[in-house]
């Protein structure tokens, strides 16, 4: 399973599925972040701690734990 946290800056990906619940998926689903909605990763600290990435033209800071949780194709 990839997920977006595996990808690097400028990567472009579809989102295949989430693995979130709750309040999580929720705001995930509010920011477009379904599936086959297209990501590109925009920027990340060096920790990954953080990751900027762009879903329909909406810049959206995603934390880690976030991130691992979005399976990409």
């Amino acid at each position: 399973m990839k997920t977006l946290y595996e990808l690097k800056k400028n990567e472009k990906t579809k989102v295949k599925t989430l693995h979130s619940r709750g309040v999580i998926r929720e705001r995930l689903v509010s920011f477009g972040i379904v599936r086959d909605a297209e990501i590109e990763v925009k920027n990340c600290n060096f920790s990954k701690d953080n990751i900027e990435i762009s879903v329909n033209g909406t810049f959206i800071a995603l934390r880690s734990e976030e991130a691992k949780s979005i399976e990409v194709i």
